[in-house]
């Protein structure tokens, strides 16, 4: 068999993402193969809150309501969410962590830790809230992510309302998965894959050559996750729900002004970040 180079291995997981997402039916008529309800739980992240801008605190409080319909809310920064991974894991996650060397990395890193020990539902401290009801995200254990387009030609993504269509299709689209929101029951087998990959790829990293922060613990990770459980088994349609509508309940706020500084992963990509 052909050995697959890099750029087939990308190719490959874009038109496996791309079908899935736009084989509506099949997806939606899915049995789940865990009955298992995740925790009515939102995670978030912000490595500072002593130095939370006002228009990301304007994001995470409008999540406050859900508390009167009986979600636990629970807000971690970079020490917090240390504590819980080497409580709740072991000292070889705790390490992995320590090498995530910006906050984006450390959210990434931790969400997968969260989500696979109990399960519940991460989104990123910048998702504006829209106020609509989420119960149905809870009824099962399936995982549940965003699927994102992005076309190469224009540096801009495309909107869901056209990318998921039958037949949507270019040359110069590339579709993936996002890890924001990450919504599964615990010990899920694609957030264990997920977790187990970026974990060995921090191990692998080193001070010298930073690794690339999408492909080793952000949306890449997770896409490719995806991509090889379904390879290895024949439950994808059982254990993953695609929401395509996640931007009916979430909208990532744009432009914010941490956006502009280091405190972008995009500015401070391969650069140690430095406050």
């Amino acid at each position: 068999m052909r050995q697959l180079s890099l750029q087939d291995d990308h190719d490959a997981r874009s038109d496996f993402v791309r079908e899935i997402v736009q084989r509506e039916g099949e997806r939606k008529a899915a049995n789940p193969t865990s009955p298992a309800r995740p925790p009515k739980t939102i995670i978030q992240f912000w490595n500072n809150p002593n130095r939370l801008p006002d228009d990301v605190k304007e994001c995470l409080d409008s999540w406050k309501g859900l508390e009167d319909e009986g979600f636990d809310l629970k807000l971690f920064e970079e020490g917090s969410a240390r504590d819980y991974i080497g409580r709740t894991l072991d000292s070889r996650h705790v390490r992995a962590y320590d090498k995530c060397y910006h906050p984006a990395m450390q959210s990434d890193y931790f969400r997968l830790c969260y989500v696979f020990v109990e399960g519940g539902c991460y989104v990123d401290a910048d998702d504006l809230y829209q106020a609509v009801s989420i119960e149905d995200l809870f009824s099962d254990g399936r995982l549940k992510i965003q699927p994102l387009c992005y076309d190469i030609s224009t540096f801009r993504m495309v909107p869901p309302g056209i990318f998921t269509k039958p037949g949507a299709n270019s040359s110069t689209w590339i579709f993936y998965f996002n890890n924001n929101p990450l919504i599964a029951s615990r010990e899920h087998p694609i957030v264990e894959r997920a977790l187990a990959s970026a974990t060995r790829a921090l191990e692998r990293s080193s001070n010298k050559a930073l690794p690339d922060i999408q492909t080793t613990t952000g949306p890449g990770n997770l896409t490719k996750s995806v991509f090889d459980h379904a390879r290895q088994h024949d439950d994808l349609w059982e254990s993953l729900l695609v929401l395509t509508d996640w931007e009916d309940i979430a909208v990532s706020k744009w432009p914010l002004s941490y956006r502009s500084d280091a405190r972008n992963w995009r500015i401070s990509n391969r650069t140690k970040y430095r406050p």
